[in-house]
């Protein structure tokens, strides 16, 4: 688990007519350090001109942010406002447990802020806290797997997320680091057999991708799902399957750009539910850039659950 910086910031009674919101702010405390404090009281300063009262929260181990929004939700009208990237989201997401009358806040503070892209909302901090201070909440879409894991931004298995195992093999993360280990990845990552259900179709595959976007792009951004929307109802599949190496970087470099339909070896569509199983051998899927081990990629598309300050 890769620590984020986030923020649930407590609205303590903001009237509005008889209704009151509540809002609570959790930040990862080994985030709070030099020019990182004071964009923390760049977004106090905002609640504090609204006339909000808040209260920071500082994480101090992987889950905190988990364990603070399952206590949190366990009624309604709290409002999450997440100060981080998207390990940050994920977290949060995955520790709702009632999403009535709770919606979420985000304001971009980690590396890759794909999701925030995605959803359009501005990296800089004043901006982004002035959306919640002083916006309404809409309805948008996550990716639910069989599991229970949720996913915000993108699922998925294969060449990603072997470069994300390489990534966080080292000491050092960022953006850098990653294209490096993509370029490695290159030069080892072997396709895999599996199995994709989609569309009421089970077909065996050998490929290097296979995803499921419900934000635009993964890694800091690669438009892996160029089509995407975050409120449409569908899953954006991708599939890719085997490539030469001779021909790979150059496949690549579209996929990047999200020249997706031009990459001829590329599958993708807009689904509801789908499927994919490796055949044999442990395997990791990687959420929000969170690895997990073994767990098969069985998701469904939620809508009319979850709001967010847009």
């Amino acid at each position: 688990m890769i620590y984020n910086c986030y923020i649930i910031v407590k609205i303590l009674k903001i009237c509005k007519g008889e209704s009151a919101v509540m809002l609570y702010i959790i930040v990862n405390e080994l985030h709070l350090k030099g020019k990182k404090i004071k964009k923390l009281q760049e977004a106090e300063s905002v609640f504090q001109r609204a006339g909000i009262e808040y209260e920071v929260l500082k994480t101090t181990h992987a889950g905190h942010a988990k364990e603070y929004v399952a206590e949190l939700t366990k009624g309604s009208g709290n409002v999450i406002v997440s100060m981080g990237g998207d390990g940050t989201l994920h977290e949060i997401l995955n520790g709702y447990v009632n999403f009535e009358d709770n919606p979420l806040g985000i304001i971009p503070f980690g590396t890759g802020n794909d999701f925030a892209a995605a959803a359009g909302i501005p990296l800089d901090v004043k901006e982004a806290a002035e959306i919640i201070a002083f916006r309404t909440p809409s309805f948008v879409d996550f990716i639910e797997l069989s599991s229970g894991l949720r996913s915000i931004n993108a699922v998925g298995m294969g060449l990603d997320v072997e470069v994300l195992r390489r990534t966080y093999s080292g000491k050092h993360h960022g953006k850098s680091k990653y294209f490096r280990s993509l370029l490695a990845t290159l030069f080892k990552f072997k396709s895999v057999n599996f199995t994709a259900e989609y569309d009421g179709k089970t077909e065996k595959r050998f490929g290097l991708i296979a995803a499921l976007g419900n934000g635009r792009q993964i890694g800091g951004g690669i438009e892996l799902f160029p089509e995407a929307k975050i409120d449409d109802g569908y899953l954006d599949l991708i599939i890719v399957d085997y490539i030469s190496r001779i021909k790979l970087f150059a496949a690549l470099l579209k996929l990047m750009r999200g020249k997706v339909n031009s990459v001829k070896e590329a599958t993708v569509l807009k689904v509801k539910e789908a499927k994919f199983t490796v055949d044999e051998g442990e395997f990791y899927i990687q959420a929000e850039g969170e690895l997990y081990k073994n767990m098969p990629v069985e998701a469904k598309i939620v809508t009319e659950k979850l709001k967010i300050f847009l």
